[in-house]
């Protein structure tokens, strides 16, 4: 398990999110949907596509996919939007503990990597099986304090 990039540990909070059994394609939206933006506005725009009032726009493999209003191509993710919102409120609250401000920080990098395929079989007719395999998805968050 390794980070991105390695940021001063006196003014960054870190969480990482290993093998969250959530879309690799959707995470990789998601995180482009909230990256840069302040915990708390990023935190309630997930609410916002949990509630399904917000889509997230998805910029590739989108072929075939509805047009949301006022994104084009998009979806909402529920599931990993809610594991994305989980880990940035676990990144704050490690930023609480270093002794941080929780309340203004922002996001300087997250981003999600395929992790390990769980591998699985479906049976079928004449004593066959197909695989079928879950992918999971690794999701790294660095948090940094804003500058006055």
């Amino acid at each position: 398990m390794g980070y991105t990039m390695d940021p001063d540990p006196e003014t960054t909070a870190k969480a990482y999110g290993k093998n969250l059994q959530i879309s690799p394609k959707m995470s990789v939206e998601v995180c482009r949907f909230v990256r840069g933006k302040d915990v708390d506005v990023a935190i309630e725009m997930l609410e916002d596509v949990i509630e399904k009032r917000r889509a997230v726009p998805y910029k590739r493999h989108n072929k075939q996919i509805a047009h949301q209003k006022g994104s084009g191509p998009g979806g909402y993710p529920k599931k990993v939007a809610g594991k994305i919102r989980d880990l940035l409120e676990e990144a704050r609250s490690n930023a609480e503990s270093k002794g941080l401000d929780s309340d203004e920080m922002e996001i300087l990098s997250i981003s999600a990597h395929q992790g390990e395929v769980i591998p699985g079989f479906q049976p079928r007719a004449f004593g066959r099986t197909s695989p079928s395999d879950r992918k999971t998805t690794n999701v790294e968050v660095i948090l940094k304090e804003k500058e006055v």
